[in-house]
């Protein structure tokens, strides 16, 4: 399974946006963004000004890192995205919401979407009482989502929730039992429900030259 190994937190300060790669750690003063004002790389000697391809380009490795997507994957959500009815844009973020590992991140099971496709990964996951090991596995309306029970009393596990209740960023599409460690999909994510930080209009352009 191909990996990307290029440290998180230069992935972010490219963007000058936090990406969520490390989960809350990104809401402390810890985030390398705060730290360091500048992007990776030696300085630069001149501003220059972006192209107007340059900005697209940004803004759609920004949305793929942020969800942890390669090219080839990236481009089969667009192409599906374009292929439904509405705003081209808005189905590609809502796909993308519907992703079995952000889903486990939204809901506060793990701190970030590369823990929670850890947890997939190792099969600690059910979705309508199955267990489903790929990340990509996307849930619709009313899927119940669920920890096994041999792994409810993990101590990474039992860290995520207690960050989660602490900030509150659960979605309203979904409706979570911390207790049980079972979450419900209430029904589809929205543009409404996704952070203003993408400008997924920047990618369609891009992809429709």
């Amino acid at each position: 399974m191909a990996r990307n190994l290029e440290p998180s937190c230069k992935q972010c300060r490219r963007e000058m946006t936090p990406l969520m790669l490390k989960g809350q750690r990104c809401l402390t003063d810890k985030c390398a963004i705060k730290r360091k004002k500048n992007t990776p790389g030696p300085p630069k000697k001149r501003r220059t000004k972006s192209s107007e391809y340059g900005i697209q380009l940004r803004e759609k490795q920004k949305i793929k890192n942020s969800y942890g997507l390669f090219e080839r994957q990236f481009r089969r959500v667009f192409e599906e995205a374009s292929r439904m009815r509405g705003v081209t844009g808005d189905n590609m973020l809502s796909l993308l919401e519907r992703r079995l590992d952000n889903v486990i991140y939204r809901t506060g099971f793990a701190s970030s979407r590369k823990q929670a496709r850890q947890f997939i990964n190792h099969r600690h996951v059910l979705v309508n009482s199955n267990i489903v090991d790929i990340a990509s596995y996307r849930v619709n309306e009313n899927s119940i989502i669920q920890i096994r029970d041999s792994f409810k009393n993990n101590v990474m596990l039992d860290d995520s929730i207690k960050l989660s209740k602490a900030i509150s960023l659960i979605p309203e599409w979904v409706e979570v039992d911390f207790e049980n460690k079972i979450t419900k999909i209430l029904r589809l994510p929205a543009r409404s429900d996704v952070e203003d930080i993408y400008k997924e209009r920047l990618v369609v352009e891009l992809y429709s030259k």
